[in-house]
């Protein structure tokens, strides 16, 4: 029997409302032995939780029946004041409950996996959208999370299952009235297939942009102003500002969001001939950076010119520092000036559309292991279509590599299943007969 699981599902300290769930065949003991009587599934009721002659706190008591449940399990949670000395007494409690034991990091989540109330891919997205700070964030998240990839995964397993089903057919009843050729509609749909996944991967990218964030760097001469903007866009002292040639040596990073994205605006050392090995290291630092950079800005003030080494790309920003120094408006590029403030929002602006037109392409294949999977499958149907002609010769390779296909894609959502396989060449070839 699975054992029965506790923790608190809220976040630990004070607060209004803290949370405690029970999952596991036995919740419902834990629930009467805290409570008594018990309501009505899915309906909150006021209690009062004691652990013998001892009065824990007044709370609602919820039930979920099995099946019904985040974790498919029984489940049993306990809405109780916030406090740490209430939780931890309810929370001992529990634990001196036979059968009971605290719950491991991720657990829960886990048995909705074994459960099948979560795909593997809506268990990352429930962790990206529990980390979610920004508002594109929160929007990729809750797709995954809805299990709107693993929908479009149904859809491309559906479709393998079928072509491989039929190639399998070939195979195993070569003396039965079964066509020795692949139909043009099933190799159209294989190369729907295919064409989805080749879009899904050229968007991941840009996914795991929002889900990681984009690295915005300032670069320019030293003196130009970069420390100064940075700490104006932070909205504090982020980065040490002086006169001093070469004050920034390492990159400095600050995390913020604009236009709903995450950004890490990279602060970087001056673009110059260094004065000794340190700034030296520095510079190479700061050039590496831009260089891996999703934007850059390059700073100049009004009449300077690119740094040594600089070309700027079709992306890149242009921006004209320190224009209150001067009544001239810039010739080019965005002026601003970090002590009054002017220009900023347009420059905000500009990096937010920069931004926005990159995050736009961005697809649901949001982590290195879900890349992975679909560039597995991508490759197994690529060599599947180099036999699609010769499907008379060797279909047992071209069966093959759409295994290696369904495989990939099953693994991407965490369900390894040949056995639907089996099922669909059945019931579409009369193999029972």
């Amino acid at each position: 029997m699975e054992d029965t699981i506790f923790a608190e599902a809220t976040a630990r300290g004070r607060a209004g409302v803290a949370i405690i769930r029970v999952s596991g065949p036995r919740a419902r003991v834990a629930a009467a032995a805290l409570a008594g009587t018990l309501p009505e599934p899915h309906r909150a009721a006021l209690r009062t939780f004691r652990s013998g002659d001892d009065l824990i706190d007044h709370g609602l008591l919820i039930l979920f029946p099995e099946g019904a449940s985040f974790t498919g399990e029984e489940v049993v949670e306990f809405h109780v004041h916030g406090s740490l000395a209430i939780t931890r007494a309810l929370l001992e409690a529990l634990g001196r409950i036979e059968g009971l034991r605290p719950a491991a990091p991720g657990e829960f989540t886990r048995r909705a996996l074994l459960n099948g109330r979560l795909d593997l891919a809506q268990v990352e997205g429930l962790s990206d959208l529990i980390a979610a700070e920004t508002e594109a964030q929160r929007k990729q998240a809750i797709r995954v999370f809805s299990g709107e990839l693993g929908g479009k995964v149904g859809m491309w397993r559906k479709d393998l299952v079928e072509i491989a089903a039929h190639v399998e057919a070939l195979i195993d009843f070569s003396d039965e009235d079964v066509p020795a050729t692949l139909p043009e509609a099933l190799i159209a749909r294989l190369d729907g297939v295919r064409e989805s996944l080749e879009a899904a991967l050229r968007g991941s990218a840009a996914a795991e942009r929002i889900r990681e964030g984009f690295e915005v760097a300032i670069i320019g001469a030293p003196n130009v102003g970069k420390s100064s903007l940075l700490n104006h866009l932070a909205g504090r002292e982020a980065a040490i500002v002086s006169d001093v040639p070469g004050t920034t040596r390492d990159v400095i990073e600050v995390r913020l969001e604009l236009a709903g994205l995450p950004v890490t605006l990279l602060d970087t050392a001056g673009l110059h001939e260094p004065g000794d090995e340190i700034e030296r290291i520095g510079i190479e630092r700061a050039r590496a950076r831009a260089e891996a950079a999703d934007l850059r800005l390059i700073l100049l003030e009004h009449d300077g010119e690119l740094p040594e080494g600089v070309m700027p790309d079709p992306d890149d920003l242009i921006v004209i520092t320190k224009t209150d120094l001067t009544e001239q408006p810039p010739v080019h590029g965005i002026g601003i000036s970090s002590r009054t403030g002017a220009g900023i929002d347009r420059l905000l602006s500009a990096i937010g559309e920069r931004l926005s037109a990159k995050a736009a392409g961005a697809s649901l294949v949001t982590t290195q292991r879900q890349r992975h999977a679909v560039s597995e499958a991508l490759r197994s149907i690529e060599a599947a279509q180099q036999f699609v002609s010769r499907v008379d010769e060797h279909p047992e390779i071209l069966a093959e590599h759409l295994r290696g296909a369904i495989t990939a894609l099953e693994m991407l959502i965490g369900k390894v299943d040949v056995e639907h396989l089996l099922d669909d060449i059945f019931s579409r070839f009369c193999i029972g007969k």
